[in-house]
């Protein structure tokens, strides 16, 4: 029978047909998760956390006790009735740090002890000149640590919704300005129309060295990799040791004599040669952030068990899906671990600001549960209900139910006599029904 040609194996309807409807689902489904996800995050915002902290003490104003820091929590409530983008939060101060220390809110606007007070010092002391009374002031805190892009929105919201409370408050105190008979300059009158000075600031610092927030990010995105990618490399490794693949070296082709065993050894050879080059893996890609790059980083020996202990069970799960669905488990590793992770992950774009399709795969996606985790570790100290607890339980879920999935169908393939044994002649290079015969494999020599 003669050898099949290139044109001859181009011109097979199949070989087009099976390989373009894998590329196309693929291209499909990568740019729908992708950019479905993040296409639109303003129209998708839904309750994004926000602090609203009022530390007015009042003030006198013409013999009665005034709050207007109040009236401003009262304006924000009845105006986010009508709009369920932001979830405004009133807390104290203090409460108001703890969870911007812990990334539960995205930033906050406080307003100030003395708001009151100074409001009142505009008109009230100076009646000719209110222009040089001291301006009320509010605070905008942002939190790039829970990520960048929703603290940007917080800010947003925030600042917006200050500078509506001064031109309500501007029309106030020009209408008291117009009741008295001393006419104010034009100066004083602008000033008058937007008396408040918004201030912005960080909430919670983080290090310059920490990619403004999204090294956390980063970080779990080469954690997620390296386990995609080891995993990949064990199963290639352990097929070639027990017989089943070949190596190429150049032009030189090595086989192992086939070690016939069953699906599930051949699997727990593989989750236990994992779980080494997990521990090699991990250090060094710490060393490389840490030690090399000068990431910003604390608890180092917890960061490392984290990182160890994360390309583990990602390794582990590939290396389930690999035996389960053989070659196309490593699309659906693909898919699992990083087409529908990445969008979901809440790390560029807040969950708050998904679609609901992604805002249900973020409960259980992996890549958001190692990056809460991450961002506890390098930025709120390693504080457990920062996501580090939540971090550690998905990884326990997801390590039992790998194995369990794993083992339980490798099992049911063993007991049904669906075992990996090459088709006779495979090992001797021998035609095979309505096959040509290979040429005999040759081996790269050992000496020169």
């Amino acid at each position: 029978m003669p050898q099949p040609t290139p044109p001859s194996v181009l011109r097979r309807p199949q070989l087009w047909i099976g390989t373009g409807l894998i590329a196309a689902v693929v291209s499909m489904l990568f740019a729908l998760l992708y950019v479905g996800g993040n296409v639109n995050p303003r129209g998708n915002l839904r309750d994004l956390p926000v602090a609203l902290v009022n530390t007015d003490s009042g003030a006198d104003v013409n013999g009665r006790r005034v709050n207007l820091g109040e009236q401003i929590v009262s304006g924000i409530q009845k105006a986010a009735k009508g709009d369920k983008s932001i979830d405004w939060q009133v807390v104290s101060r203090e409460e108001a740090d703890r969870r911007l220390g812990r990334g539960k809110v995205f930033g906050a606007l406080v307003i100030p002890s003395d708001y009151s007070a100074t409001v009142a010092g505009l008109t009230a002391p100076q009646p000719a000149s209110p222009g040089k009374a001291a301006p009320p002031t509010l605070t905008v805190l942002t939190n790039q640590a829970a990520g960048s892009i929703g603290s940007s929105m917080s800010s947003q919201a925030a600042q917006k919704a200050a500078h509506a409370a001064s031109a309500q408050l501007g029309q106030e105190l020009l209408k008291q300005a117009g009741a008295q008979k001393t006419p104010l300059p034009t100066a004083a009158q602008l000033k008058l129309a937007d008396p408040v000075t918004v201030n912005v600031a960080d909430g919670h610092p983080v290090g310059s060295r920490s990619a403004m927030g999204l090294s956390a990010f980063y970080y779990a995105l080469v954690l997620v990799v390296c386990g995609m990618l080891g995993a990949n490399v064990v199963n290639s490794q352990v097929d070639t040791a027990l017989g089943y693949l070949h190596t190429d070296f150049g032009p030189f082709r090595k086989r192992e004599p086939v070690q016939h065993t069953s699906r599930v050894r051949t699997l727990a050879i593989g989750m236990a040669l994992m779980l080494g080059l997990s521990l090699v893996m991990g250090t060094l890609v710490e060393v490389a952030t840490v030690g090399i790059l000068d990431m910003d980083a604390s608890h180092l020996g917890l960061l490392w068990l984290y990182s160890v202990a994360t390309i583990a069970v990602v390794g582990i799960g590939s290396l389930a899906l690999f035996a389960a669905f053989g070659t196309p488990g490593m699309l659906l590793a693909t898919i699992v671990f990083v087409a529908m992770a990445v969008p979901s992950s809440g790390a560029t774009v807040p969950v708050q600001a998904l679609p609901g399709f992604f805002r249900a795969l973020a409960e259980f996606e992996p890549l958001r549960q190692i990056t809460e985790g991450l961002r506890s570790l390098l930025y709120y100290g390693a504080q457990a209900d920062a996501g580090l607890a939540r971090a550690w339980a998905s990884m326990g879920v997801a390590l039992v139910a790998a194995l369990v999935f794993g083992f339980a169908v490798t099992r049911l393939y063993d007991r049904r006599g669906l075992h990996r044994i090459p088709l006779p002649g495979a090992e001797t290079g021998a035609a095979l029904p309505g096959e040509a015969p290979e040429p005999p494999e040759t081996t790269a020599p050992a000496t020169a």
